[in-house]
């Protein structure tokens, strides 16, 4: 590949680096799954970039490609490795104006979402990454008005996790 490829792929990664980061949390538990998630989905996307024609955005394409090999990686070791429940483990932040309520919200957020389907979860993300209909349901290949009637059972279905 040419030099001034790899130059526009390496800036597009680093411009959209948390997009990636995002879907790897979601679907992941442990640091070292992070890691090994963030290097699958580059692969897939720098396997991808030369087909990359630019009718979407750069950061469509990538939630795309993110979301597919993260769904893709997930089904597979779902069946094949046990998983550890996220209060097991301790998170320590050295910032001192942590605010600690947030964060609790945040991990019940995460545990309500974790019990999601695949699909969900991303059109869960997509959504609190505030990205609009359109471009949720380009991203997923569903219609518009689906991606609204799947955001607003899912909303019902949070509601009832979160407050049983």
């Amino acid at each position: 590949m040419s030099e001034n490829l790899e130059q526009s792929f390496v800036a597009q990664l680093q411009a959209n680096q948390n997009i990636i980061h995002k879907i790897c949390r979601l679907y992941t538990d442990g640091e070292d799954a992070h890691k090994d998630l963030f290097q699958e989905i580059t692969i897939q996307l720098w396997k991808a970039y030369p087909k990359f024609r630019g009718d979407s955005k750069f950061s469509t394409w990538t939630y795309r490609v993110a979301l597919n090999t993260a769904i893709t990686l997930y089904r597979k070791t779902k069946r094949t490795i046990s998983t550890v429940d996220y209060e097991s483990h301790q998170h320590f932040v050295r910032d001192v104006d942590y605010n600690y309520e947030e964060e609790e919200q945040i991990k019940l957020m995460y545990k309500a979402v974790y019990q999601l389907n695949d699909i969900e979860k991303a059109l869960v993300f997509m959504y609190l990454e505030d990205k609009d209909y359109q471009e949720i349901a380009e991203t997923l290949g569903i219609s518009e008005v689906n991606a609204r009637v799947k955001m607003n059972r899912i909303k019902g279905k949070l509601k009832k996790i979160l407050n049983p």
